[in-house]
């Protein structure tokens, strides 16, 4: 009865209540407007669907599921584009975007041992779609990062309904983060990492775009908050005192857009992600796996197109620059986010990783003139 009654438990709605967002607390990051959910499902038929494991002392994992539209992702294919900051990362399906610039199925989170079982589960969940029933090749998208601290990772306790499941509630509201999903047992900047996200929607005369950005945490460096130095002032970074290995994890971040970009433009965009990262004082260390994904859900592209040519309209590159900043805002954000909202958490062989010292990091932003 005990396998049941985790997999009931993994599938609750988990937001903390105790826990606040950095712009709950006051601190406002960039100047663009942000969307109504300040999410990364304000951009039109996005979804996301979370599983968190936790389970006695070791199990501490889960499932992060983004969902790009209500359609048949395989038949309607978005475009896309992804950035590797630093890659020491098990990334999956990289080669085929990177060549055709689309995605063709949800993009799944979860952790480094588990990536082939998330494949394997995308592979079922895209042939079991109506309309897929002769398709033969599938270019399942997974990320991770490795939550090996506080999980048993060896474990493998990820199956594949646990993926099946995130896909399955996937949903276009709100998005608990933190602990939960694949974030649960991630560790960022020597802090409790975890799921994170943020957006920005454009003036109308800037275009009116919405981009939006979830993260999964688990990196180091020396952490800034809008930025004020918060982790020389708290004393705790990388290298600190010796050459350690705090500063390895890895960051995934995925950017989704409702504006026009061809793939070109999309990896122009992930790049600008990645600065974002970097404005948190992330330094894409040698043992981090530090990937963008980004996508747009204007023109679709068929996968059995009824002409050999097809017609879309596409920014120029004059007029993304508003995008640039708006990717960069909601990463920072997203990323700061998923310190604020993370909890303490002990984990396997005894592991503690505490939380964010929200007082005490207020009190610097204030010592700062930033709050």
């Amino acid at each position: 009865m005990k396998k049941p009654l985790l997999l009931l438990i993994a599938l609750l709605p988990l937001v903390s209540f105790s826990q606040k967002r950095a712009r709950d607390l006051g601190i406002k990051i960039g100047v663009l407007p942000i969307g109504a959910l300040n999410a990364i499902t304000d951009v039109p038929g996005v979804k996301v669907g979370q599983v968190t494991l936790t389970e006695g002392a070791d199990v501490r994992t889960g499932v992060t599921a983004i969902i790009p539209h209500d359609g048949n992702l395989f038949q309607q294919k978005v475009q896309a584009a992804m950035y590797i900051g630093n890659g020491f990362g098990k990334m999956t399906g990289y080669s085929q975007v990177e060549e055709l610039g689309t995605i063709e199925s949800p993009i799944v989170l979860t952790n480094t041992l588990s990536v082939p079982t998330a494949a394997d589960a995308i592979i079922d969940w895209t042939l079991g779609q109506k309309g897929n029933e002769s398709v033969r090749s599938v270019n399942p998208i997974v990320g991770e990062t490795n939550d090996g601290f506080l999980n048993d990772i060896r474990g493998r306790h990820v199956r594949k309904e646990h993926i099946l499941n995130a896909l399955a509630q996937a949903e276009n509201g709100p998005v608990a983060e933190g602990n939960v999903g694949a974030g649960t047992g991630t560790v960022c900047f020597g802090w409790k990492g975890g799921i994170g996200t943020a957006s920005r929607k454009l003036p109308q005369k800037l275009g009116g775009y919405t981009v939006g950005v979830l993260v999964q945490t688990n990196f180091g460096g020396v952490l800034k908050i809008n930025g004020v130095p918060v982790g020389q002032e708290l004393g705790q970074y990388a290298f600190n005192e010796t050459l350690d290995k705090s500063s390895d994890g890895s960051c995934m971040m995925i950017l989704a857009t409702d504006a026009p970009l061809d793939a070109r433009n999309l990896k122009r965009l992930a790049k600008r992600v990645f600065l974002g990262m970097a404005q948190t004082g992330g330094i894409a260390a040698n043992g981090s796996g530090d990937y963008v994904i980004a996508f747009s859900t204007a023109n679709r592209v068929l996968h059995d197109a009824p002409e050999p040519t097809a017609t879309a309209t596409f920014l120029t590159n004059d007029v993304v620059s508003p995008l640039f900043m708006a990717a960069m805002e909601s990463t920072e954000e997203a990323i700061i986010n998923s310190l604020f909202m993370a909890k303490t958490m002990e984990g396997t062989q005894g592991h503690k990783v505490e939380e964010l010292p929200e007082e005490k990091v207020l009190e610097i932003m204030r010592k700062y003139g930033r709050l």
